[in-house]
């Protein structure tokens, strides 16, 4: 079956992820992990809550929902917040800061062909990647039943060895300014059929890899995935619950008229939203919230 949607309805090629909204039980403890672990400075405050990031760019939001659990394993939800640097010494940097201020947060690494990443889990159990993409020419892609699928794996990738060749002293130093921001965003899901009608059929993200109906991989402009969505954990999931953990994720689209026309979309769907001619807010299947503004 091809999930691919008509040109005229695909998101624009040039989006980009924005900031993702989490709610926070201990605004102290975790703010000090993004702030320590991962070089991430407080951009600005609103409401109790934080925005932390790299110079202007903000990449999580912090905010306060004290007297909410944290959400169970097998709940539907945030899988990571994939935060993408553009050097290979800067994602190096960040690692080893990480690995510094809590060792026990590291849960793996992996070279996934597109890109190179490290995993961690943040003191409130979000996941958390940080990553490098290759260059894209040196990505490959193969036509299959599904679509165009880019080649993705999970390849052997030693921190210790990564360090020896890519960590610098002058970017360790550099830590807080060198750039980074959400590359892309992964959920737990109860089904990937479902995802791929939403995200695919109704979005309009391109579908660019599957595995065995565990997992979706999407995007826009041929970007190897700016969402993901799986059901390692979450499979048969139903809506969520208000717990701690994923609050929004933002999506960027260059003019009012992309948002214009994914309201469209989502009204012929017969899926609510909320449009304000320069963002639109939504839920997918799971009452995952997102957002799409002009940014």
């Amino acid at each position: 079956m091809n999930l691919q949607v008509n040109a005229s309805d695909l998101l624009p090629a040039d989006l980009s992820m924005g900031t993702v909204m989490l709610k926070v039980g201990d605004m102290e403890k975790v703010s000090a992990y993004y702030r320590g672990a991962l070089g991430l400075e407080i951009i600005a405050e609103a409401d109790g809550g934080q925005y932390l990031g790299r110079g202007a760019v903000p990449v999580v939001h912090l905010a306060p929902a004290p007297g909410l659990r944290v959400a169970a394993r097998g709940e539907a939800g945030l899988f990571h917040t994939a935060i993408l640097f553009e050097t290979q010494a800067d994602l190096a940097a960040t690692v080893a800061a990480a690995a510094q201020y809590d060792p026990a947060a590291f849960v793996g690494s992996a070279d996934h062909l597109v890109s190179e990443a490290f995993y961690f889990t943040d003191p409130e159990g979000n996941g958390i990647e940080l990553y490098y993409d290759k260059p894209r020419e040196t990505w490959n892609w193969d036509d299959t039943a599904s679509g165009r699928e880019v080649r993705m794996a999970s390849l052997a990738l030693s921190p210790q060895t990564y360090f020896r060749e890519h960590l610098t002293e002058a970017a360790f130093d550099g830590l807080r300014t060198a750039a980074a921001g959400v590359g892309h965003v992964h959920l737990q899901v109860g089904d990937t059929d479902a995802a791929a009608a939403f995200y695919v059929d109704t979005l309009g993200f391109e579908r660019t890899a599957g595995f065995h109906g565990q997992a979706l991989f999407v995007s826009a402009g041929g970007y190897h995935h700016h969402m993901a969505m799986n059901v390692w954990n979450s499979r048969g999931a139903g809506p969520r619950r208000d717990t701690l953990g994923l609050s929004e994720v933002l999506i960027s689209v260059p003019s009012a008229d992309d948002v214009a026309g994914l309201a469209d979309r989502l009204k012929v769907a017969g899926i609510s939203s909320h449009h304000t001619g320069a963002e639109l807010r939504f839920e997918d299947p799971w009452r995952n919230r997102l957002r799409v503004a002009v940014g």
